[in-house]
């Protein structure tokens, strides 16, 4: 190392040298050049002006174009070094970066605010606050599909926005569709629960079904697609040999599924008990 320093320390300085030597030689370049143009008669006032800016302009792009060249190899080196700086500060601040760019996604996109009930990964509730590198939810669960207050916060990097799709559960409407299911074994009367709990969505949803379809028919027009029925429907699906799930869909206010659908579980229960 200590017999490249001189070696170092020479080429640095002929490199100099070399570049005083051109600065004084464009410089003394320019000179004459003026001058010869100042004195040619022939010209005009606004030809020689011209000249005059075209001579400058031309020995400064030259004096860059060469300085380049003569220290081609040193700002080739610092050229390696500043990007491997650059990439062991990425490395380092992978995270933060993420984090800045995932707020920035929100704000952009108009992903989220406060007050909306969100789920992304496993993390699930309604959002209390954020900045630039986290948000902070009030969680809702137990479990995806609970709708009580857990009592619990959750905070989670704003980067978990690039790899998790964000499931946004209020839209900006009084009203919303949801879903419950109820699981029975393949030897019980599925036909009569089916029955049950579509009569016990019916009468719990029956207040504000007039409500209900009004806002699918504005949703209809605003967005220019075919709303779905507001009408508890139920849908059968089988997950595995022996059992059966009822998945009920059904309409209730935004803020008040949860009653909704527990006295829609109670009502059906009284309904199949025997």
């Amino acid at each position: 190392m200590r017999e490249l320093l001189p070696v170092i320390g020479s080429s640095v300085f002929f490199d100099l040298l070399k570049s005083i030597l051109l600065l004084l030689i464009l410089l003394i370049a320019r000179t004459v050049l003026v001058r010869w143009i100042k004195g040619n008669h022939t010209l005009t006032i606004d030809a020689k002006r011209r000249w005059i800016v075209t001579a400058r302009n031309s020995m400064v792009l030259g004096l860059f174009v060469g300085l380049v060249v003569i220290w081609a190899h040193e700002l080739e080196a610092f050229a390696v070094s500043l990007v491997a700086l650059a990439a062991t500060v990425v490395l380092a601040t992978k995270e933060l970066i993420l984090c800045w760019s995932g707020a920035a996604l929100r704000v952009g996109g108009g992903v989220y605010g406060v007050g909306d009930r969100i789920q992304l990964g496993t993390y699930r509730g309604v959002v209390l606050e954020y900045d630039v590198f986290a948000t902070k939810l009030l969680e809702i669960g137990p479990g995806q599909t609970s709708h009580l207050y857990t009592g619990r916060t959750v905070v989670f990097p704003n980067s978990l926005l690039f790899g998790n799709p964000l499931i946004k559960e209020s839209p900006s409407q009084e009203y919303g569709l949801y879903v419950l299911s109820v699981p029975l074994q393949s030897t019980d009367d599925w036909q009569a629960a089916e029955q049950a709990l579509l009569n016990a969505a019916k009468v719990e949803c029956a207040s504000f079904m007039d409500q209900m379809g009004r806002q699918m028919k504005l949703l209809e027009q605003r967005n220019l697609l075919e709303a779905p029925s507001p009408e508890p429907r139920i849908t059968i699906q089988l997950p595995e040999a022996g059992r059966i799930h009822l998945v009920l869909r059904f309409p209730a206010p935004d803020r008040g599924r949860s009653r909704v659908e527990q006295a829609i579980l109670r009502r059906y229960l009284i309904a199949v008990r025997p």
